[in-house]
């Protein structure tokens, strides 16, 4: 649910029947009678604007709408995955458990990640099949759960139970979600690690690097049985 400010209409709509009922009681032939009427508008919109303020109301958040990509498996993703935030924003707001709703907020920003690292690079794509075929509905259906237990407002056996399962189950969910978001950058990361090997071999290579400056001044002198480095 998203909080929005609303302004008042009936301000607009004194200020509008002030016209009228003037029309109807004086005429309005002249510029002072229009200028009368005109103030006495202005004076009912500012007493009524100040007696009925701007309040706030909760509107339900609609998915964000993507564009397609023309990959229709990543269509497919990114509609799924914006249904499934959604949803976990509606959670949020219907669990009261402040530890709860602050994994769900956790596993919101997870996802939001993963789901963009994969529209930057399609090909991550088939690394999250399991993630979204499994983890991740399997997630929400524990979390609508334990809302619609949490709702009933009574303590049972079974309600007890399943919500404590499934808030000793939290913590394992968002590491688990946290290794999926850290392996879709495996490949990168072994891509740098690659290149820093192959960097700093060519730079040692070349003598532009501190061990290398120390292997070339390496000597070993011959005093005796006494050998020194330098």
């Amino acid at each position: 649910m998203a909080t929005v400010t609303k302004k008042s209409t009936l301000p607009y709509y004194c200020a509008a029947a002030v016209w009228v009922l003037y029309a109807l009681l004086f005429p309005l032939h002249t510029v002072g009678q229009l200028l009368t009427a005109g103030i006495g508008s202005a004076l009912m919109f500012f007493v009524m604007n100040a007696l009925c303020p701007p309040i706030e109301v909760e509107v339900e958040e609609k998915p964000v709408e993507e564009k397609p990509t023309g990959n229709e498996a990543l269509d497919k993703m990114l509609k799924e995955g914006n249904m499934a935030l959604a949803e976990m924003q509606r959670l949020d707001d219907s669990i009261q458990d402040e530890k709860i709703s602050a994994d769900i907020q956790t596993l919101k920003e997870i996802c939001g990640k993963i789901f963009q690292q994969v529209k930057n690079d399609p090909a991550k794509l088939p690394e999250i099949r399991r993630f979204m075929n499994y983890y991740l509905p399997t997630t929400l259906k524990l979390l609508n759960s334990y809302d619609r237990m949490g709702a009933q407002g009574i303590s049972g056996e079974n309600i007890d139970a399943t919500m404590d399962k499934v808030e000793g189950m939290m913590d394992t969910i968002v590491k688990a979600f946290e290794k999926q978001l850290d392996s879709l950058f495996g490949a990168e990361a072994m891509d740098i690690s690659t290149d820093i090997t192959v960097l700093e071999t060519m730079m040692a290579r070349e003598g532009l690097t501190e061990q290398e400056m120390k292997a070339e001044t390496t000597e070993n002198v011959d005093l005796g049985d006494i050998k020194l480095e330098l």
